[in-house]
């Protein structure tokens, strides 16, 4: 993410008593210069410093951002995400509530990087937030948009009632379980288990409330079912459940026999657990399905290796008690 941008081409390497001595512009003064306004009241100014691409960020997404905010005549930002590997996805008017910074996300794509300067009604207000904050603070945004979610619709069936729920056309519920999926499958990837566990089960939960009114729709709702279960057990792995993944793998089982994913999730469950046996069951009945699979092969050798060190410690107890015995 690039710096701030102040310190060669804008800010002056004088002290803030000498510019305003020699009625120079401060840095913040000259930036905004080159900056648009976004509401036609001077509050909110942008920079668009590398543009991005698709629609804007719609009202009530979730957003995937790195940001910086800075005080005027400082190289350092009082708050940055720049240092996190994977920021935390947040969403408008939940997680984000500075005025400014959610305004301005609306007028952002995915993709793009931009600056921009909030007016203290756009950020702290008059009294600041003492110690870090001055009062009437002029606040400097630093924001690139990494990826954004549209969770309207998620959120308007959410808050239905479930009796709501069940006169909403399956299609739709549908769409809103695709959603919670990919906002669970964004939380994995940014190494977020707990939360990517919740979302699969909320939709799990979603899915389990509906009554069906055809064998079609049954099918498709165990459709739904089956990648978050397979998701959810993958998920408690990460967690170190391995019960908890079992018991998700068996589900999508039950849904699916041969399903050759949930063969490996329960044959890892069953690894984590040292019931060799029962791992190796399940591996070779996937093995069967897809003998070629680097994965099921390499975790095949790594049972077999556990379950024949089994059987050696075994074999060494039994000579062991045989021989005391005897001497007895």
């Amino acid at each position: 993410m690039p710096g701030n941008g102040l310190t060669a081409s804008i800010r002056r390497l004088i002290s803030p008593e000498e510019q305003l001595s020699r009625s120079t512009p401060s840095p913040f003064d000259e930036l905004g210069q080159q900056m648009n306004d976004v509401l036609g009241d001077g509050g909110i100014l942008k920079e668009v410093v590398q543009s991005g691409e698709g629609p804007p960020v719609p009202e009530n997404a979730s957003v995937l951002i790195h940001y910086s905010s800075f005080l005027e005549y400082s190289d350092r930002p009082f708050e940055t995400t720049t240092h996190y590997k994977y920021p935390q996805m947040m969403k408008l008017g939940r997680d984000v509530t500075l005025a400014g910074l959610a305004l301005g996300l609306l007028t952002m794509r995915k993709g793009e990087f931009s600056r921009f300067l909030f007016q203290p009604q756009y950020a702290y207000g008059d009294m600041g937030c003492p110690p870090l904050i001055p009062a009437a603070a002029v606040i400097l945004y630093e924001i690139q948009i990494l990826d954004f979610l549209d969770s309207r619709q998620v959120d308007d069936f959410i808050t239905m009632s479930p009796e709501e729920q069940s006169t909403v056309p399956l299609a739709t519920l549908l769409d809103v379980v695709g959603t919670q999926r990919t906002f669970g499958n964004r939380c994995f990837n940014q190494s977020h288990y707990d939360h990517a566990k919740d979302l699969y089960k909320e939709a799990t939960l979603l899915l389990g409330n509906r009554e069906t009114r055809s064998d079609a729709e049954a099918e498709k709702i165990k459709t739904a079912l089956l990648p978050l279960y397979l998701n959810l057990s993958l998920t408690e792995l990460r967690l170190d459940s391995p019960h908890k993944a079992l018991k998700y793998g068996n589900k999508a089982l039950e849904i699916d026999s041969a399903n050759t994913k949930a063969l490996f999730r329960c044959g890892q469950a069953y690894l984590e657990l040292c019931e060799y046996e029962s791992a190796q069951g399940c591996l070779m009945t996937a093995q069967a399905k897809k003998p070629f699979d680097t994965d099921i092969n390499n975790l095949l050798r790594k049972v077999a290796i556990c379950y024949r060190g089994t059987l050696d410690k075994q074999k060494e107890l039994y000579a062991k008690m045989f021989n005391d015995s005897r001497g007895k």
